[in-house]
């Protein structure tokens, strides 16, 4: 974990994920590796549908700095509480990843790579804004037979992971998928397997 989140921290940022130089709202997510019974996983969890940004997504924990929060590491613990019930004495804070820009919703994200070295029972703790939670093992996000690339109708197009019933797709696979080739654990998987953005994923991802 402390060489993972050493080349994290060092990694290059795409310049469509740049900060701009003002602006933006502060904001952290919990990038929280585990070992689960399946071998190593990350939490991750599934954004109600009744949500006005980001609805039905899968994505880490996480959501904008408060001043009282006094930084990143202590949002993203925060955040991530109040959503899964997760207890933050099980966490340790291993680094943060460089700060990234997310145009649609205005917010300059930071990464917080967290080892869960006393694992709790986790859930949906905040219905209003999670309708699931899960501990994903990475081998079932490095199994070639879960990737794919998703081509959205602006003509972007990036990668994504179908895992536990969810399609991880944006933000939250573009950074996986980072950190999957910067650990070393990622396989060489069909580049060529795209597809277009379900209609219904499309519907809830225009909302706001």
């Amino acid at each position: 974990m402390e060489t993972l989140a050493e080349r994290a921290a060092g990694a290059p940022v795409h310049p469509a994920m740049r900060p701009p130089e003002s602006g933006g709202r502060p904001a952290a997510v919990l990038l929280l590796f585990g070992e689960g019974p399946s071998g190593p996983d990350v939490l991750l969890i599934q954004r109600s549908s009744r949500g006005r940004r980001h609805a039905g997504q899968p994505a880490f924990p996480g959501g904008g700095v408060d001043p009282a929060d006094g930084g990143p590491v202590a949002a993203a613990l925060r955040e991530a509480q109040e959503e899964t019930g997760l207890d933050p004495a099980g966490v340790h804070v291993v680094g943060t990843m460089p700060e990234l820009y997310i145009w649609r919703s205005d917010n300059r994200v930071t990464p917080v790579i967290g080892w869960w070295h006393t694992p709790c029972a986790v859930h949906a703790a905040s219905p209003d804004e999670v309708e699931s939670v899960e501990r994903v093992p990475l081998a079932e996000l490095v199994d070639p037979a879960n990737r794919l690339t998703l081509r959205h109708p602006s003509g972007y197009s990036g990668p994504a992971f179908r895992v536990r019933g969810l399609l991880v797709w944006g933000f939250t696979a573009g950074v996986l998928d980072g950190v999957l080739d910067d650990s070393g654990f990622a396989l060489p998987w069909d580049g060529s397997r795209v597809e277009d953005l379900p209609p219904d994923v499309l519907n809830l991802a225009s909302r706001g």
